[in-house]
């Protein structure tokens, strides 16, 4: 039952879990902010405390809550969720850019003030993306048109010290063909590239929108989410035990690494 004593306890063993096994082996971890919400006010406390622990782990967090909103709204949001005194501490979070790129505004600013970033849904991994984002306008898809007016937003935000925007975009690895052309356009902005493993897209296919760094042997330009495999895996199923599931989600995360370094730069 969702907000139940059991259901909290079950939560809060999940996250411990998760931060065990990610420490010093991933750079971030992505809480998908409705897993919490379902169980209410001790569901959110969950997730403000699993960020806390997180940072203090040196883990960056970046908040999967695909806000989207106008005005006075969006910066309520914004100041919830971005930056180390946010009440849910984030480096990053998802937003959805369809109420207009007016409404990424106040994130966007808010994230500049507090060192912070913000990831903006551009082609998405789910089949659904078909819907909206894959339809035709003026000879060019949705995406194209919204990453084309990110553009000028990403470049404003990139850090000449890094070459990289503090300004992201999320592009499935399910369109790799997608990703090639989404970097064309914006080549200094940071990829959280979801559908690589449970959603079926190959380690090759989520590297296709990354740079090759040929002279050091790796891609750079962002990250890839890989959820489903890692946290809800057979081993991490069967586990009985919390040290049991830590194990079985290194494990997982282990593998992941390898078949993505099995790609040659």
């Amino acid at each position: 039952m969702p907000g139940s004593t059991q259901a909290i306890q079950h939560l809060e063993a999940f996250s411990q879990a998760i931060i065990e096994a990610a420490t010093g082996l991933v750079p971030a971890i992505k809480p998908q902010v409705a897993f919490f919400e379902r169980h209410g006010p001790e569901g959110l406390r969950v997730l403000s405390n699993l960020a806390i622990e997180a940072k203090q782990r040196e883990l960056l967090v970046i908040m999967d809550a695909k806000r989207g909103d106008i005005g006075t709204t969006a910066q309520a949001y914004a100041e919830a969720w971005l930056g180390p005194d946010a009440i849910f501490a984030a480096d990053a979070m998802t937003l959805n850019p369809y109420l207009g790129f007016d409404s990424l505004k106040p994130f966007i600013r808010r994230a500049r003030q507090t060192l912070s970033g913000v990831f903006i849904l551009v082609r998405t991994s789910n089949p659904g993306s078909a819907d909206l984002q894959q339809l035709m306008i003026d000879g060019k898809p949705i995406w194209a048109h919204v990453a084309a007016e990110l553009a000028e937003i990403v470049k404003e935000q990139t850090d000449p010290t890094c070459n990289m925007s503090s300004v992201g975009v999320v592009v499935g690895a399910t369109g790799p063909k997608h990703a090639l052309a989404v970097r064309d356009l914006l080549p200094t902005a940071p990829f959280l590239i979801p559908g690589y493993g449970a959603q079926g897209a190959r380690a090759e296919e989520a590297l296709s929108g990354l740079t090759a760094d040929k002279q050091n042997g790796v891609y750079k330009g962002g990250l890839i989410n890989a959820s489903r495999s890692i946290t809800h895996g057979k081993g991490v199923q069967n586990a009985s035990t919390v040290g049991e599931a830590v194990a079985a989600i290194k494990t997982a995360i282990h593998e992941a690494v390898f078949d993505l370094a099995a790609i040659r730069v």
